[in-house]
């Protein structure tokens, strides 16, 4: 019984064998006359990172499905080579031990020029398929390797990312540093400058980069990692970026940072592609050290059958092959990119009758699919399409997704349904959602500190200016406290509640002038300054300025006085018409004495006719009136400022205090003041009548904040006074503090037309006293040198002089006396006969 059911079996087993191959031939997929080809790829991984034992055991995978799908004429065998060798050493091995048809791996650029350069001719065509990131490099290499396929994305479009994200939160410096890769070229000195181009597009830079060596070549990784971020926490830049680096190297970096409490508020954390999409294997206890780190990883549709297939048999083989690791074992993009590398190969492999390396070269080219990776297509050997990225933010034991990112469309959302599909909005505020930060904090970190320590922000503001409307210093004794307000206070207050951080400061007063406070900004004993500061040349070359605040000038001020109907004649009410009188006399008399003096010393100049005397005397008289003062305030610029407009020194008189320019000109000590435009204002509000501006405006740079050269709240800052001017907020401000002033000068109708001579009477009569004497010093030096004349004149005339006075006299005499003394004898005379009045009368005659 047992023997016939055996019998049984055993036909039974024959007919279906027999059924089976009747059936595969009626499919044609067995050939008789098939020759067996046996295709070999060469493959290089570093079995010592995450990344390469991933692609091995997706290349794996890969291989075994094709053989088990595709026609039974062809076979696919892998060869793996790994050391800590060269690349392009291990793929010259490949080539000539186990003669492969192609070489997949991480070979760069160079490492596949210097492969061509030092391989036998027959092999120089051998299609080289790189799985590392693609450079764009500025400069040609020595040899271009003929065939060279990039299977990777460029890593110009990582740095873009990075920038994108930089640029979206405002960070203006950053720090950047790396770890070493193993491979045989200068890619990742190109990283920095690569970092550096993008950067420069949002307006940022690279502060300090540092280069680690890789972690395999460190005895004791820990200590050294530590020591350098001891050095990076003394930097005030707080934003790190972590441009390349193996998922090892990147665990015992964040593992020390947070020991170090570099993971603590307003410190940024930036990862890269090659760490991020490997988060999915890290144990929950290890992300506990990267808590608010944010990062970009390659963005893969995890939800097609194609996808749940192969991360199940990925699963399994990792687990497999390699027991000892701790984590999850998910495949990631670097995973995948293996995977369909390896199916391109494939799939070119059987399109060709026999092996020819130009023809498989063009075949690998012509691919087109749909991969694990994304669709795969070449264009110029690099693969055809633009990455997209997915911003993570490390957050509990995993992480979460906050956005998109491409370089066509920037931050974007992601709608996913028969395939991928961008949706772009208008704006970017909607594009991340809520981070949270290191620290526990979902406020942005400004990414930098002051001193390296949380402290306050020292901000100087002037004690001792003249217009204390801008900034306004008192002390509370009762609560035993210094209050600082006024209008470029309350501006600078305006300012900072535009930041999108938190900015602690303290204002300090500083007494000095506002250059010195200037220079105490620049050696970083302030570490900023707010005031009415103007903008100047000299004053950029030590420090930095933000955007004014509010715009400025040099503008002069005089006395304004009533308008005459003819403007021709507006001089000759500048004084009363007794002070004209006294001041002709007074000059005219100068001018004489002048004259005198000098004509007594022989002077040619002051010799001539009658009518060059007079115009001599004259021209003296109007130099005398030529002399003015100028005002203006003596811890400002002005002084420098109207010296260099090629103003006399001694023209220019200081002003202390805003109450001593009324006085200047009330007093005649002045003539005109210079102001700054806002000081200006502020001045004409105050003495609203009696005073107007004249003359240009000189245009000037206008009042800003002060901070260190290189500061980054500098754009901040400026940024935040553009958003509060555009409000509105800042003329609101300055029609309440400065404009609308209370008005205490007289008007010039109350003043009276013109200026009398009571101001001008102390020194008229300096004046008249010093002429007087030059007068009497002329004349004395006249008669000595001209004393003999003189005598001569006088003894040559002596008697028709004494004749000429003798008459003069005699003439007042009769007019004067005699008619009274006429009136007395006549009354004698009538008493008297007519012949004795006849006789008197004749002989007073």
């Amino acid at each position: 019984m047992r023997s016939a059911t055996t019998t049984a079996f055993s036909l039974l087993v024959y007919f279906l064998l027999v059924a089976f191959s009747l059936g595969n031939n009626k499919n044609g997929s067995i050939d008789d006359d098939c020759n067996m080809i046996m295709w070999r790829i060469g493959a290089i991984f570093d079995p010592t990172t995450r990344v390469g034992k991933e692609q091995k055991v997706a290349m794996e995978i890969a291989v075994d499905e094709f053989n088990s799908r595709n026609s039974k004429c062809s076979e696919l065998v892998i060869n793996f080579a790994y050391s800590h060798a060269p690349a392009a050493s291990l793929a010259n091995y490949l080539v000539n031990k186990k003669q492969v048809h192609a070489i997949l791996g991480p070979l760069t650029h160079q490492e596949a020029a210097l492969f061509s350069d030092f391989g036998d001719e027959a092999y120089k065509g051998i299609p080289i398929i790189s799985l590392s990131p693609a450079v764009s490099y500025s400069t040609i290499l020595p040899t271009e390797p003929p065939s060279l396929i990039q299977m990777s994305s460029d890593v110009n479009s990582q740095m873009q990312c990075f920038a994108a994200l930089i640029g979206y939160f405002k960070w203006r410096k950053v720090i950047a540093f790396y770890e070493i890769s193993n491979s045989f070229s200068n890619m990742d000195v190109g990283l920095i400058t690569h970092l550096s181009d993008s950067l420069k597009v949002v307006d940022s830079s690279i502060e300090h980069h540092l280069a680690f060596p890789p972690l395999s070549s460190l005895s004791s990784s820990k200590s050294f990692i530590q020591e350098e971020l001891v050095k990076l926490r003394t930097k005030n830049v707080k934003v790190f970026v972590l441009i390349q680096c193996s998922l090892d190297f990147g665990l015992v970096l964040f593992e020390m940072a947070n020991e170090m409490g570099m993971m603590g508020k307003d410190y940024v954390w930036i990862i890269s592609d090659n760490m991020a999409s490997l988060l999915d294997s890290v144990e929950p206890s290890a992300l506990l050290n990267m808590q608010g780190v944010i990062g970009f990883k390659a963005n893969v549709n995890e939800k097609n059958d194609s996808f749940g297939e192969f991360n199940v048999k990925f699963r399994r083989k990792y687990r497999s092959e390699y027991p000892e690791e701790d984590g999850y074992p998910s495949p990631s993009s670097y995973a995948l990119k293996a995977y369909d590398a390896t199916w391109a190969t494939g799939k070119a492999m059987q399109k060709l009758s026999k092996s020819n390396s130009s023809e498989l070269m063009k075949s690998i080219l012509l691919s087109d699919f749909e991969g694990l990776s994304g669709k795969v297509n070449f264009k110029n050997g690099k693969l055809y399409r633009n990455q997209t990225y997915r911003i993570i933010n490390v957050f509990g034991k995993s992480y979460r997704e906050v956005s998109f990112w491409t370089p066509e469309f920037g931050f974007s959302d992601l709608v996913e349904s028969n395939e991928m599909k961008m949706r772009i909005e208008n704006g970017l505020g909607w594009a991340l959602g809520s981070i949270l930060w290191p620290g526990g904090k979902q406020t942005v970190p400004k990414g930098w500190t002051i001193g390296g320590v949380d402290k306050p922000l020292k901000i100087g503001v002037p004690a001792g200016g003249v217009f204390n409307q801008f900034v306004t210093i008192k002390f509370n004794q009762e609560r035993n406290e210094t209050l600082i307000s006024g209008f470029s206070v309350h501006v600078f207050e305006a300012v900072v509640r535009q930041l999108p951080y938190y900015l602690p400061y303290v204002l300090v007063p500083f007494y000095g002038t506002y250059d010195d406070m200037v220079v105490g900004v620049s050696n970083k004993s302030l570490d900023a300054a707010v005031g009415d500061t103007e903008i100047m040349p000299y004053r950029y070359e030590l420090a930095e300025f933000s955007q004014p605040y509010i715009d400025s000038g040099l503008v002069m001020v005089v006395t304004e006085r009533p308008r005459l109907k003819k403007a021709h004649f507006i001089v000759i009410k500048a004084f009363k018409l007794k002070l004209w009188i006294l001041l002709a006399v007074m000059s005219m008399s100068t001018g004489a004495v002048i004259w005198l003096n000098e004509y007594v010393s022989d002077n040619p100049d002051f010799s001539g006719s009658f009518p060059q005397l007079i115009g001599s005397m004259l021209w003296f008289s109007v130099t005398v009136l030529s002399f003015s003062q100028l005002g203006c305030n003596n811890k400002s610029f002005i002084i420098r400022y109207l010296v260099n407009l090629q103003f006399k020194p001694e023209n220019i008189k200081e002003i202390s205090s805003f109450s001593d320019y009324p006085k200047a000109f009330e007093k005649g000590e002045i003539s005109a003041a210079f102001f700054e435009a806002p000081h200006a204002k502020v001045f004409l509000a105050k003495n609203c009548k009696g005073y107007t501006k004249s003359g240009p405006v000189y245009k000037l740079g206008g009042f800003g904040f002060v901070f260190p050269k290189g500061s980054p709240l500098v754009v901040d800052i400026s940024e935040a006074v553009l958003k509060v001017t555009q409000s509105g907020e800042i003329n609101q401000l300055e029609e309440q503090m400065l404009i609308s002033s209370n008005c205490s000068s007289p008007s010039a109708e109350e003043q009276g037309p013109g200026l009398g001579p009571e101001l001008f009477s102390g020194p008229l009569l300096i004046s008249g006293v010093i002429c007087g004497i030059v007068l009497l010093i002329s004349i004395a030096r006249f008669v000595r040198k001209y004393w003999l004349y003189i005598s001569s004149i006088i003894a040559n005339n002596a008697k028709p002089a004494l004749r000429w006075a003798s008459l003069v006299l005699t003439r007042c005499y009769t007019r004067i006396v005699r008619p009274r003394s006429v009136k007395d004898s006549n009354t004698v005379i009538e008493q008297r006969p007519n012949a004795q009045q006849n006789v008197e009368i004749t002989e007073v005659f």
